[in-house]
């Protein structure tokens, strides 16, 4: 299959894309190829495998919104969730379009497909603002930092919404014969997000960080995220007559993108780390004396009243002859959560 800019007569006549049924013609494209469809309660639900998928997806990345939330003292926490918050979103619009429980022949359908398309140019927009908080150009997690993040993609958002709508009924000189602009948001923003994010995240390993392990991380989030629109874009077609008509390239190109996104949340986990000090959670810290000569002989016990005003003993800045300080210093955190080697 041969991708022509501006034009989604190829790319829709593989993959049965949200947007498909509104580009092209007045009728839309088909896919040469689709997945079968099942009948419940006397109405079709198109596309059931990859429905079941964006319920997975929802459910998983709910799973991965609790853990970030729970990481109360992680670099760039609030963030990175927002990127999730959006994705789950995504994928709730997905199960109503993909599944044909939204008609495409019904009204509603062309204004749905356009909230969905604006949010997904936002969500890679992002996903690529995330990219530079790393790099502390402004402090995560303060009102400037947040801040940008929901105008940038708000007005990303605002600006593909109003795209797609004006593609899709054909004013303000939008035509969906020729979708140009359309396209360049559906599939050329995509792929630029994605490409300035991994290489800010090899800059960011290579030169503030010490373990490389994170690499993995993202070479795995690459890899899915590649596969996923190769098979869908590429092989759409012959994986679906394979199968006979069971699952086709949408699919897979779902499962992947689920995939890459579960490592883009296992990357951001693998590079924070959390402040003991400032935790919250239901396992309290233990410290254990591992030195006998700090151990033997002393008896720590409430009842132990004594004074040391006057007296020869443990000075109140003193535990056993090794001071706060030099106790948080052996642990080796940092104030913001990270160890000194792998802060950012």
């Amino acid at each position: 299959m041969g991708i022509q800019f501006g034009s989604f007569d190829d790319i829709c006549g593989t993959a049965a894309l949200v947007i498909c049924p509104l580009v092209g013609t007045a009728q839309g494209i088909e896919p040469s190829c689709y997945s079968r469809n099942v009948e419940v309660g006397g109405t079709l639900i198109f596309q059931p495998s990859t429905c079941f998928i964006h319920i997975v997806a929802i459910i998983m990345t709910a799973i991965m919104i609790f853990h970030i939330r729970s990481k109360y003292t992680a670099v760039g926490r609030k963030e990175i969730v927002m990127f999730f918050y959006m994705y789950t979103v995504i994928e709730l619009l997905a199960i109503f379009l993909d599944s044909n429980i939204i008609p495409t022949a019904n009204a509603s359908y062309a204004w749905f497909a356009a909230i969905y398309t604006g949010l997904v140019a936002a969500a890679y927009c992002c996903l690529l603002i995330n990219g530079f908080v790393g790099f502390q150009f402004a402090e995560d997690g303060t009102p400037t930092s947040l801040w940008l993040l929901r105008i940038a993609c708000l007005v990303v958002f605002g600006v593909s919404f109003f795209i797609s709508i004006a593609t899709f009924k054909g004013f303000a000189g939008f035509k969906y014969s020729k979708p140009i602009a359309l396209w360049i948001i559906y599939i050329l923003w995509p792929l630029v997000c994605a490409a300035v994010y991994i290489v800010s995240q090899l800059v960011l390993v290579f030169r503030t960080l010490q373990d490389r392990w994170p690499i993995g991380d993202i070479i795995f989030g690459t890899a899915f995220f590649t596969v996923g629109n190769v098979l869908l874009f590429a092989f759409g077609t012959t994986i679906c007559n394979a199968i006979k008509h069971y699952i086709d390239g949408l699919f897979f190109f779902t499962l992947c993108i689920l995939l890459s996104v579960m490592m883009v949340y296992k990357y951001w986990d693998s590079i924070t780390r959390e402040d003991l000090e400032f935790s919250v959670g239901s396992k309290a810290a233990v410290w254990e004396v591992k030195d006998p000569l700090l151990s033997s002989g002393l008896d720590y016990s409430e009842e132990d009243t004594v004074s040391n005003y006057h007296g020869g003993g443990v000075a109140p800045s003193l535990v056993g002859g090794v001071s706060g300080q030099q106790l948080y210093q052996k642990g080796g955190m940092s104030t913001r959560g990270y160890p000194p080697s792998d802060r950012y």
